[in-house]
């Protein structure tokens, strides 16, 4: 029997998720774990490139693993852990740090567009996380890494680094490929449709977080942004009604030419309300689920300890065999 293709993925514990996440990442991993070796990681260690209270930071990596569990993501099937527990992370990154060239991290799109902002916060961590990225991917061997438009550049330093290390040294590191999910939605703002949906966006009417109760769900969509056509259409000139389409076909599996015939010499009001409630139908159980687990702390550090040790064992033949290429001395104790 063939061995199962091996994904990493990450997310940095930043607060809250959206619904944009949620179908844009979240969504398609939970499809991934029955058919891959796949492993999910809090990704902390980048999350301290911007400054953060430390309770703050705390609370989110429980509340982001409440929320990967409460999306779908089996423990049984997948290795769920919290990035800085798995201490490989950060050595192989400074083996790779010694091999990334300087122009290489300046090219970096994120870095380009914060350096030119001219941030107070510039530091050394925001030029190199990149690196810290390659060594999340190349550790476990990866064969796979779901990515968006704006990881594809770090997907590349990746590739790049893994092929530089084996034309050095010999073949160590597999060569990971990019992976575009086919029903990737990209969710926009409920404000501002020709934006991407964001927790970040000043104005809360512009995203759903997967812990808004119902009624703020249907606060939010009946407040979204439409047109005066008053015809239900997928047409990009009518983005609003568009992302709408996207997000309703997303999570009720009905394709959205039917979901435009569903609607014919309906107005926006109906449509709108129907959304709404294929949203709650949607995150509710998953919002009860997150809740129930926020108060089962035992429950998600065991999940997060278990699934570090099984992380740590993969990770550790990766970085054995990088140190005895590179040359250190065997740790005899």
């Amino acid at each position: 029997m063939d061995e199962k293709k091996i994904i990493f993925s990450g997310a940095q514990p930043s607060g809250k998720m959206t619904l944009g996440n949620y179908l844009g990442a979240i969504k398609n991993w939970t499809e991934l774990q029955n058919e891959y070796e796949c492993f999910f990681s809090v990704v902390d260690l980048h999350a301290i490139t911007v400054p953060q209270e430390a309770k703050v930071l705390r609370e989110n990596a429980m509340k982001l693993l409440a929320q990967y569990i409460a999306c779908g993501l089996d423990p049984e099937k997948n290795t769920i852990f919290i990035q800085s527990h798995v201490k490989e992370h950060l050595e192989l990154m400074w083996v790779l740090n010694t091999m990334t060239y300087m122009g290489e991290l300046s090219r970096m799109t994120q870095f380009k567009d914060k350096s030119q902002k001219s941030e107070a916060n510039l530091n050394a961590g925001l030029f190199t996380y990149p690196v810290l990225m390659a060594a999340d991917i190349l550790l476990y061997q990866t064969d796979l890494v779901p990515v968006g438009d704006d990881q594809k550049q770090h997907l590349e330093l990746a590739r790049d680094l893994a092929n530089r290390f084996n034309n050095r040294y010999s073949p160590t590191f597999k060569i990971p490929e990019g992976y575009y999910p086919k029903g990737g939605a990209r969710v926009m703002s409920l404000q501002e449709p020709t934006k991407k949906m964001s927790k970040s966006d000043s104005n809360e009417n512009a995203f759903i977080l997967l812990e808004d109760d119902p009624d703020t769900i249907r606060r939010k969509i009946k407040r979204s942004v439409t047109d005066s056509e008053g015809v239900v259409r997928y047409s990009p000139e009518q983005p609003g009604i568009k992302n709408l389409l996207d997000i309703y076909s997303a999570l009720s599996g009905k394709p959205v030419d039917e979901i435009v015939k569903m609607y014919e010499g309906k107005g926006y009001g109906d449509f709108k309300t129907d959304t709404a409630e294929v949203i709650v139908g949607a995150l509710e159980p998953m919002r009860e689920k997150y809740l129930y687990l926020l108060n089962n702390k035992d429950y998600l550090e065991k999940i997060y300890s278990e699934g570090a040790q099984k992380a740590e064992a993969k990770a550790r033949k990766t970085l054995r065999k990088v140190y005895r290429k590179v040359g250190f001395l065997e740790r005899k104790y």
